[in-house]
């Protein structure tokens, strides 16, 4: 029986490599494994930010030939931080474009969102829905 579960979205990129470099830069991921096949073409990477993870790959010919896409759809990520606002200025600085600008929410949250370089959405906020009180500790 698993006694607790874990959600780790999974992103398909054009360019994967630059995309680790992306999300490392511009939102404070950290690399913490990447694999690669003998030829050097990135099967699988995983960054962390904070406890959690996302896991990164590239496109192989199988997924290409579904028409599976990677970007520009009605969904997104949502991450709590603590400093909202000087997660806003790095994302920035790193190249990300932002959506919807910093605000305050009806609900208590701070938060802005942003696209990275192949048009994913991400949204930074304080709010954080395990939380104690829907809020990041020390927010």
């Amino acid at each position: 029986m698993v006694h607790s579960s874990h959600i780790f979205p999974v992103l398909r990129y054009r360019d994967p490599r630059a995309a680790i470099g992306f999300l490392v830069k511009a939102f404070g991921f950290e690399l913490t494994t990447m694999h690669e096949l003998p030829d050097g073409e990135l099967l699988h990477a995983e960054l962390r930010f904070g406890v959690d993870m996302v896991m990164v790959g590239g496109f192989s010919p199988e997924i290409v030939a579904s028409g599976r896409t990677a970007s520009g759809g009605a969904g997104g990520l949502y991450l709590s931080v603590r400093f909202v606002d000087g997660h806003h200025d790095k994302a920035i600085a790193g190249g990300a474009k932002v959506t919807r600008p910093l605000e305050d929410t009806d609900y208590g949250s701070r938060q802005y969102s942003c696209r990275d370089l192949e048009g994913y959405e991400w949204t930074f906020g304080t709010y954080d829905p395990l939380g104690e009180d829907g809020k990041v500790a020390d927010a």
